[in-house]
């Protein structure tokens, strides 16, 4: 689970976080002279038809791609460089165009190249006066992605490890799997692991910008993508042009505050969907904790003759949750296996969550997503911390506290590569508005999070708008919000801080 979520396409992308135009080569993208954000391009991109990305079919012919060369190490500027996979459409209105709208749509770990041909549809009005563009940051698919062990290694976690470890001999075994992933991402993407944290995908940006000819930066981010326009905007308050950032990461938590923050959504978002089928929510969770209780010892059967276990159960669980689109595929999943004693329906909403593939082949996003998570983070919680987070995180959530509780120590567990900061810094003096939108009952990414954002970019920066609603994201969800951001990107009309959308 971990995290923000699986990015994945569509509108909001729900379900996460849940991963090029008829074109000319070189600087043919740049502002007209008239545009607000035009100058002279820094680094000309040489934009060609684009290959079918990994495990994906190639998009349309309106579709180019491209790869820019930035340092791999910021400190040595001129020294090894790495590239960075882009993929653009262009503005359907080209006497009208504002210039180039970045899109980052979450994980840490989606791959924009993959994820915005098949959202685009989502951004038609946008693309009207933007070039949509997207790109896979450092350390994801086409950029250097990460990979850390094989799909037969991947497939033994998921089914021998206990995630919610019950003995001394299951915590060692816990504890042990963190390790070896980390140690397996040292050995197959040792070069480009010291260098992909989220500051420097957000210097990436900056070089994205320079290099799309545009004066100002134009970006939507989305999950993890509002920490990384929160990190962009603290380090480059000066070129921050219209920005948009929904389903907020909380940038005062640290590691443990995410999973406490976790914990509270995903039981909030499970308590809603109970309320929603006309149950008592206390007596709902109790019943689905006993479930994950009975499965912990004896795991269910499906016709792959693959088991679901406890943990994958929590997974399968936490996918249709991010959605309120996803809450009649959740009932049918629990009816199964509570009436039938069968785990096909979790067990599938586990896999897609996870990104196997019905011939056992597995993405690299939770690679990439964890390579990502503790290059930023510091904090390395022990065994015997998480055990003692285990009576909050119970009480906090019968169902999913002792699964984020113990992930505190195995997610980063004997990582060989050292943390940036204990919380990311997204103050961001001088910027221009910045919307900050926060869905009330995003599991997620706790609408808390949103407010605490807005704060932390500043007094007349950070500019909060509240979705009363379900779900991971609310562009594309909301028509009030989808207008208003709209708007403020169109048109440069920026909403009155504080307004709601219900």
């Amino acid at each position: 689970m971990r995290a923000h979520g699986r990015a994945r396409g569509g509108a909001a992308l729900t379900g996460a976080v849940l991963l090029v135009t008829a074109v000319l080569a070189g600087c043919d993208g740049a502002p007209a002279p008239s545009s607000p954000q035009a100058s002279t391009v820094y680094r000309p991109v040489d934009w060609k038809r684009c290959d079918a990305p990994e495990g994906g079919t190639a998009p349309g012919p309106d579709w180019r791609c491209a790869t820019l060369g930035v340092p791999l190490d910021y400190a040595k500027p001129d020294g090894e460089t790495t590239g960075i996979a882009l993929i653009r459409k262009p503005a359907t209105k080209k006497s009208e165009r504002l210039g180039s709208l970045l899109f980052n749509f979450g994980g840490p770990g989606g791959s924009g190249v993959g994820i915005l041909p098949r959202a685009a549809a989502s951004y038609k009005e946008l693309n009207t006066r933007y070039d949509l563009v997207g790109f896979d940051p450092r350390g994801v698919a086409a950029s250097a992605g990460v990979r850390c062990r094989g799909d037969e290694a991947q497939e033994k976690a998921y089914r021998e490890v206990d995630m919610t470890p019950d003995t001394a001999e299951e915590e060692a075994a816990f504890i042990a799997d963190g390790t070896d992933f980390g140690a397996g991402c040292d050995r197959l993407s040792g070069t480009v692991l010291p260098h992909v944290g989220t500051a420097n995908a957000a210097r990436d940006m900056e070089q994205i910008r320079r290099a799309l000819g545009d004066r100002k930066l134009s970006y939507f981010g989305i999950s993890y993508g509002t920490e990384l326009g929160g990190t962009y905007a603290h380090l480059f308050p000066k070129t921050v042009g219209r920005v948009v950032l929904d389903a907020v990461v909380d940038p005062t938590a640290d590691s443990v505050g995410h999973a406490r923050n976790q914990t509270t959504g995903f039981q909030r978002a499970l308590e809603n969907y109970l309320k929603d089928r006309g149950q008592d929510p206390a007596a709902g969770t109790r019943r689905i904790a006993a479930l994950l209780e009975r499965m912990d010892k004896d795991p269910l059967p499906t016709a792959s003759g693959r088991e679901l276990n406890e943990s994958l159960a929590v997974t399968g669980i936490v996918s249709p949750l991010y959605s309120k689109s996803g809450w009649p595929t959740l009932t049918a999943a629990l009816d199964e296996a509570e009436r039938t004693g069968r785990g096909d329906r979790l067990l599938a909403l586990a896999d897609s969550y996870n990104g196997r593939d019905e011939n056992g082949r597995y993405d690299t996003q939770s690679h990439s997503q964890r390579a990502i998570s503790c290059a930023d983070a510091k904090a390395r919680p022990t065994a015997a911390e998480a055990r003692a987070l285990l009576p909050e995180f119970r009480k906090l959530s019968p169902v999913f506290g002792p699964f984020l509780a113990w992930d505190t120590a195995g997610w980063c567990a004997g990582w060989p590569v050292e943390g940036e900061h204990d919380t990311p810094e997204a103050s961001a003096p001088g910027a221009a508005p910045i919307l900050v939108v926060g869905t009330t009952g995003d599991p997620a990414t706790p609408y808390e999070g949103a407010r605490r954002m807005a704060d932390e970019l500043g007094e007349g920066v950070g500019v909060m708008l509240t979705n009363k609603g379900e779900g991971h994201g609310s562009y594309g969800e909301s028509a009030c919000v989808t207008s208003l951001v709209d708007a403020y990107f169109l048109e440069g009309k920026v909403p009155a801080d504080g307004r709601t959308c219900s």
